[in-house]
């Protein structure tokens, strides 16, 4: 195995070690870039409502909450709604990276969007982002003070996707476990945004 690469980013050290998925994965991993990356995450993440947004929290460890997700088409950003006053909006405050986690089990498709997110009080982008089902959260309506639009722009994506039904897949690892041979389930990639 190679040494470990550093990378040195915004006062923060970080080790690349050199296995990847990519070695995982072999023929079926992809490397993608530009329109066709964007186009791969947005068809991966349409229909999931849900996602996972993981921030550094203040002692340096992650916290990770759900996030409703906008039902938009994926071009590069993402936008949400969320109170000015929660601690993910102090927490990107002091380090904009972020993590978000997408998963839809019933399709095998699972993906990792990184990113930076800023958050300002956008009355037109709130106005443009409101659905009614917000007022559970803003009672007073889009123009309730607590409002925060959270925008993060994507820089790169890794998702795993099955290409066969969970049935053919036990089948697959069954025959795989029996044989001493390798399970080709799907695809894996990574995409620069």
């Amino acid at each position: 195995m190679e040494a470990p690469l550093w990378l040195v980013r915004a006062s923060k050290v970080v080790e690349v070690v050199a296995m990847s998925e990519k070695q995982d994965h072999d023929a079926q991993y992809k490397e993608l870039s530009g329109a066709e990356g964007r186009e791969k995450v947005s068809e991966l993440v349409k229909g999931i409502h849900i996602c996972m947004m993981t921030t550094v929290a203040k002692d340096g460890t992650m916290s990770s909450r759900p996030m409703a997700v906008q039902d938009k088409p994926f071009d590069g950003t993402l936008w949400f709604l969320t109170r000015v006053t929660s601690e993910k909006i102090g927490e990107i405050s002091k380090d904009q990276d972020v993590t978000l986690t997408f998963a839809e089990p019933k399709d095998s498709k699972y993906i990792s969007l990184k990113g930076i997110a800023a958050a300002s009080q956008d009355k037109a982008k709130i106005k443009e982002l409101w659905n009614p089902l917000y007022k559970a959260w803003f009672p007073k309506g889009e123009d309730d003070p607590e409002i925060a639009v959270l925008r993060v722009e994507i820089s790169e994506a890794d998702y795993w996707e099955a290409s066969s039904s969970k049935l053919v897949m036990m089948a697959k690892y069954a025959f795989a476990a029996a044989t001493g041979g390798k399970v080709e389930i799907g695809e894996a990639g990574h995409v620069e945004v």
